[in-house]
């Protein structure tokens, strides 16, 4: 059992690590948009381990950012907010864990593709709804002139929600079809 905690813990550290890595790859879509790649690697780890280990591994990833320096921080509870809790909401991701593990092994591809996109959409909204929220309180006063904070924090979070959304649905789908063994781990019963 402590053997099967360490190789999680472990597994967990180097898909944060993949994750920041990846974050730091330029993907803007003109200005307030983004794709988020470190998605990819975090919501298969959620996939793989379940819900608790994709959240500590978001909050790992979270903690990455702040140490490579790859934040924009107004105050403390943004920073906060954007970087500790949106980055661990991700793991809820996890959620889907088991029925994605299950239609593996029935090898029911209808019910995997479904799951994997339900799955990623969870872990990503999640994650940008914390996004959503500290844009709205604390970014809303860079809104263009005459646009509502709301709307401003809706429409670049959302964007970018959408946009990761398809890339990380994408490459979990082609990932599931190609290697379904990264989804299922050997050292434990989900």
């Amino acid at each position: 059992m402590e053997n099967t905690r360490l190789r999680v813990g472990i597994e967990g550290t180097i898909v944060a690590a993949l994750a920041i890595v990846l974050s730091m790859l330029p993907t803007n879509i003109g200005t307030g948009f983004t794709v988020s790649l470190g998605m990819i690697p975090m919501i298969l780890y959620a996939f793989r381990r379940g819900t608790a280990a994709g959240i500590a591994a978001g909050f790992l990833w979270g903690i990455l950012h702040y140490l490579v320096g790859n934040v924009s921080i107004l105050n403390l509870v943004q920073g906060f907010i954007e970087y500790f809790v949106a980055f661990m909401f991700t793991g809820f991701a996890g959620l889907f864990a088991q029925p994605i593990q299950q239609a593996i092994q029935k090898k029911a591809s209808i019910q995997l593709i479904g799951y994997i996109i339900l799955g990623t959409i969870t872990g990503t909204l999640a994650r940008f709804f914390w996004h959503f929220v500290a844009g709205y309180y604390f970014w809303g006063s860079y809104a263009p002139e005459g646009m509502n904070p709301l709307w401003y924090s809706f429409i670049a979070n959302g964007g970018s929600a959408l946009a990761t959304i398809l890339v990380t649905a994408i490459a979990l789908l082609l990932l599931s079809k190609t290697a379904p063994l990264l989804f299922t781990p050997k050292d434990t019963k989900q």
